[in-house]
């Protein structure tokens, strides 16, 4: 809760005043108005907190719940698909901490003109590999006509152990400066993406528990990625018939698939799974302070005028009967609590971006109204 012993000997000392202290008794000891404190701090929590998900909420729906990401999210708006595939490279490279769950790698073998492949069933898909292959090779070779020259091992190498000229050699020097080959790889890389679509997938559910993986565009297509050229793109553009697509999964049962999603479920799909921390009282600022205390005190006296109720408030003997005013405590600790939390909602649509966007919008528009009917400077006799 963070709330330092001043701070909280003075609120309980506000409210013990308000209540008529010390000339009346404040029948609620340290221990509750503590317990009151930290419910008046968590539902102040809830609102923000909920405001702030649900304002953010297409920069966290599929963020990885670390912390950087978090960070990233809750501060700018993003549509940047890149970031949502981090969580699966994290444990590929060896982040993964939680469970006994081990990360395997597996395959599917690309044929012409077959879009959609079956994965067996028991295997629970973190990743698939499925990206555009990269023009480096392509580029390599590219100065020289697209042919291969077979110097020193192929794609316009020079042999470093035979002369320099046809023989085997022991390894490859490339003659294109490495530049060259750079801006080439790009250029092919822009081209690429400008007459043909990235490489993408989605995975569907398949008979008896298996997967479905449909790679998007179909392979040898004529709208796709190649013609009828071998893997290896010499002479033409890529063509992936033969290669293959990877992909991360986990072994699961059906006795422990749960306990695999649950362990590893690091991509956000509802609001309740955004991982926001606990509020810390100390790092509130004044204004907010005041609207804690407000709730407290709205809070205190639902609490005092239940204690104050019992038995309908009537104490004492029969004889000297007193009534204990609760029923007011009660209404009164309902009507503060809602007015608070109504003016909350109205501060935080304020903070909205749409209504700072109108905000904007008015003071750009009330500017030029006022520019426009500024004098111009000058005077005629």
């Amino acid at each position: 809760m963070g709330v330092s012993n001043d701070d909280r000997n003075r609120i309980f000392e506000q409210f013990r005043v308000s209540m008529g202290a010390p000339y009346r008794k404040v029948e609620l000891d340290d221990d509750q108005l503590c317990t009151l404190l930290e419910i008046a701090i968590e539902d102040y929590a809830q609102y923000v907190q909920e405001w702030l998900v649900e304002h953010q909420w297409q920069s966290l729906l599929g963020q990885n719940v670390d912390t950087t990401d978090m960070a990233f999210a809750l501060s700018v708006r993003s549509l940047d698909l890149s970031t949502q595939y981090s969580y699966a490279y994290s444990k590929q490279v060896g982040l993964q901490t939680r469970g006994p769950w081990e990360l395997k790698k597996d395959y599917i073998n690309i044929e012409s003109g077959r879009q959609v492949y079956q994965i067996p069933a028991g295997r629970e898909i973190n990743e698939v590999l499925y990206v555009t292959p990269p023009t480096t090779d392509k580029a390599l070779f590219a100065n020289y006509g697209g042919i291969n020259y077979g110097l020193g091992g192929g794609f316009a190498q020079m042999g470093t152990g035979a002369g320099g000229a046809g023989g085997a050699g022991y390894g490859g020097y490339y003659i294109a400066p490495a530049y060259d080959i750079l801006l080439t790889a790009g250029d092919m890389n822009l081209k690429d993406r400008i007459l043909k679509s990235d490489l993408v997938y989605k995975i569907t559910a398949g008979p008896d528990g298996t997967r479905l993986l449909h790679l998007l565009s179909t392979p040898g297509s004529k709208i796709s990625f190649g013609g009828a050229i071998n893997q290896t793109g010499v002479g033409g553009g890529m063509n992936l018939t033969g290669c293959q697509v990877w992909y991360h999964y986990y072994d699961t049962t059906n006795d422990n698939i749960d306990e695999c999603r649950a362990a590893n479920s690091d991509i956000i799909m509802l609001p309740n799974e955004v991982p926001l921390a606990k509020l810390d009282y100390s790092k509130f600022n004044e204004p907010t302070k005041v609207l804690i205390r407000q709730l407290f005190i709205a809070e205190a006296k639902r609490a005092l005028g239940r204690t104050r109720g019992k038995f309908l408030g009537v104490v004492g003997p029969p004889e000297a009967e007193r009534t204990m005013d609760y029923d007011s405590l009660l209404s009164e600790g309902k009507e503060e609590r809602k007015a608070i939390l109504e003016r909350l909602d109205i501060r935080l649509d304020r903070l909205s971006s749409a209504k700072q966007l109108e905000r904007s919008a008015n003071e750009a528009e009330n500017l030029n109204k006022s520019i426009k009917y500024r004098p111009l400077g000058f005077y005629i006799k």
